[in-house]
């Protein structure tokens, strides 16, 4: 697997990604305004995707790289590929390759309660990377509860 910043025609990969999400995050393939933001990412080379030995998407990540507080706007990893370490490979590129410290990065990601917390993975995930529950967010567009999680660096 090689992680390197996404480029134009990484563009479809990346809508087939978010599709594999939609359940839990609402529409996005067909939003305009999603489009838009990862086409802004790929044009300011703040998005990354990881790729296998066969070229196939198995990941991306836009990333939002204004100090001293950083943002994952997005991180998707392929149904298949969960649990492999991709997605902990996405991280570690956005943090050497945006990430000046010292501040933070925070991600907004399922709250406790939504159906999404546990069967995602997502906060387990980002716990094991460090991050720690902070204040709630604004409910996604679907209405579940959202929770900001943030990673001290230095």
């Amino acid at each position: 697997m090689i992680v390197r910043l996404a480029r134009e025609q990484d563009f479809p990969g990346l809508l087939g990604l978010a599709s594999q999400v939609e359940h839990w995050f609402g529409p996005m393939v067909g939003d305009p305004g999603f489009q838009k933001a990862v086409e802004k990412h790929i044009c300011r080379s703040t998005a990354l995707v990881a790729i296998s030995s066969r070229s196939e998407l198995l990941g991306g990540l836009l990333f939002g790289a204004g100090p001293p507080t950083y943002h994952v706007h997005w991180l998707v990893v392929s149904e298949k590929q969960r649990g492999t370490g991709v997605g902990r490979a996405l991280i570690a590129d956005a943090t050497r390759r945006f990430v000046l410290g010292p501040g933070s990065i925070e991600v907004v990601t399922f709250g406790a309660d939504h159906p999404g917390a546990v069967a995602s993975g997502a906060r387990v995930f980002y716990e094991r990377l460090g991050f720690t529950p902070a204040e709630a967010a604004e409910p996604g567009p679907e209405g579940g509860s959202r929770q900001i999680y943030r990673l001290a660096v230095v």
